[in-house]
């Protein structure tokens, strides 16, 4: 596999800016990963490659101070981000918020905007029914698989 140095340094710029620990980019069957923390993790084939980035001791982490959210990542209504981004609630600041707790949504329905990489992409509704909760509030970083609200 030919190493991107380029993208690699890209993704750790974007891990300082948005304060993530990490960060996975796949693009078809081959990924990089690039991780604040500990060691180098390669793998053969099509797996993807963790590449290490020294934290600056200086600059405190932050903590995960989010809702806990293993009761709705179980839920079947549990709508999860499918990318690592900022999550903003509303399409501008200052503008009212796609959706709120108690709203009804149907498929297709936009809940929110996960900036990534400089792109807005909308969050839509999978299923019709009503957001029971939201575990993620606007301008707030998230990563993959993060459970970002629940819909009944």
């Amino acid at each position: 596999m030919k190493i991107d140095s380029k993208a690699i340094k890209e993704l750790a710029e974007l891990l300082d800016e948005t304060g993530l620990n990490e960060i996975e980019v796949a693009d078809g069957d081959k990924a990089i990963r690039v991780s604040k923390g500990s060691g180098v993790v390669m793998a053969g084939g099509p797996a993807p490659a963790a590449v290490a980035m020294a934290s600056d001791p200086a600059v405190p982490q932050q903590a995960n101070t989010g809702a806990p959210d293993t009761v709705a990542h179980a839920h079947p209504g549990a709508v999860t981000s499918p990318m690592v981004g900022t999550a903003y609630m509303a399409p501008e600041p200052g503008a009212s918020a796609f959706v709120t707790k108690g709203d009804s949504v149907k498929a297709g329905d936009t809940l929110m905007i996960i900036e990534a990489m400089k792109v807005m992409n909308p969050i839509k509704a999978e299923n019709s029914g009503t957001v029971t909760q939201i575990l993620v509030q606007d301008g707030q970083p998230v990563e993959f698989g993060d459970v970002l609200m629940v819909i009944e």
